[in-house]
């Protein structure tokens, strides 16, 4: 009978263990591959220390490649709605709706994803309150900046862009690439390949990160940069957001767990992580032969002027919309160069 009755203390003790470990559930989504780097280098990292963080009682589990449903552009909404408990996606998916983080995203605003990441968090803190009042922010970043990849043509000059389709991450990268002369194609990055494939554009302003999880270093052999090796052209703001009711129903302890792996603190992972599959990225071109064109600071006058219009345009609508659009993208400019200083 005594044995019997430690069976039963064990079963009961472990049924107890398994109901506090499955405490809360945390489906996170996105529409990257599972090797990606936001999933390698940033989510899973970020499982891990919440789940220990926790003891347990957090069970994050992550699905990607839009497993739950619906498109890229309807990420933000299955946080702030509940369809997810957590989702990361890009800001630029739904052009307007987020217009201030686009300063970001102007021409030539942009730097290593460390450098705009960080620039990012100081710019959240003091602009960004009201876009994101819908959800609870964990994290706001952005990749290095991004490059001209194409194929079968180089750019080294803002006349071979003429007749050519690019792929554009955002409104803004739209409205610069028009500029510059190309044609620009607005789509989520997982559509790429495809229209690589098939022609539907010459080419793409993207990261080199996410190279290796598109399998695009075959089909575009010719990228170029700007003004730095590695420089680029734009960038896009990233976010990953968590459902307002969710965040607000956990218990005191977990949401600190939550808060202990949020904001700056992801931030810098974030940013290691993107930088670090960058350079893996970049250096597997060189390997197999593709072509770098740099286009150095000194030639860059041509683009700046010609991509300026975009810049004041976006200043214009900041200030019609009721902000200071110039000191906004002033302040955007010096925390960056805070941040490249660091």
């Amino acid at each position: 009978m005594m044995k019997s009755l430690m069976l039963a203390t064990v079963a009961t003790a472990a049924i107890a263990t398994t109901a506090t470990a499955q405490e809360v559930t945390l489906r996170v989504h996105h529409f990257l591959s599972a090797e990606a780097p936001i999933q390698k280098g940033v989510l899973e990292p970020w499982e891990k220390a919440v789940e220990e963080q926790s003891e347990g009682r957090i069970d994050v589990q992550i699905y990607p490649s839009m497993q739950l449903g619906g498109k890229p552009p309807q990420l933000f909404d299955q946080a702030r709605d509940g369809v997810v408990d957590i989702s990361w996606t890009l800001f630029g998916y739904t052009p307007g709706r987020f217009p201030v983080s686009e300063a970001f995203e102007l021409p030539f605003m942009a730097g290593s994803a460390t450098e705009t990441t960080m620039a990012l968090q100081d710019y959240q803190a003091q602009y960004m309150q009201d876009e994101l009042t819908s959800v609870h922010p964990l994290l706001i970043h952005a990749p290095a900046a991004y490059k001209i990849h194409t194929k079968g043509r180089p750019i080294a000059a803002m006349a071979d862009l003429d007749g050519l389709k690019i792929r554009a991450p955002s409104r803004t990268m739209t409205d610069g690439l028009n500029a510059l002369g190309a044609t620009a194609v607005g789509m989520p990055v997982p559509e790429v390949p495809q229209a690589l494939t098939t022609g539907v554009i010459d080419g793409a302003v993207i990261p080199w990160e996410v190279f290796g999880s598109l399998r695009i270093e075959s089909v575009t052999r010719d990228h170029t940069e700007f003004g730095t090796e590695n420089g680029g052209l734009s960038t896009s703001v990233m976010a990953l957001v968590m459902n307002q009711a969710k965040y607000d129903a956990l218990p005191e302890d977990l949401r600190q767990v939550i808060d202990a792996n949020s904001g700056a603190a992801l931030a810098e992972i974030a940013g290691a992580a993107f930088d670090a599959a960058e350079q893996e990225e970049r250096q597997k071109a060189l390997d197999a032969g593709n072509s770098i064109t740099l286009v150095p600071e000194g030639d860059l006058t041509p683009w700046r002027d010609a991509s300026q219009p975009v810049i004041d345009a976006w200043v214009q609508s900041m200030t019609e919309a009721g902000h200071d659009g110039q000191a906004m993208l002033d302040d955007a400019r010096a925390m960056l160069d805070k941040a490249k200083g660091q």
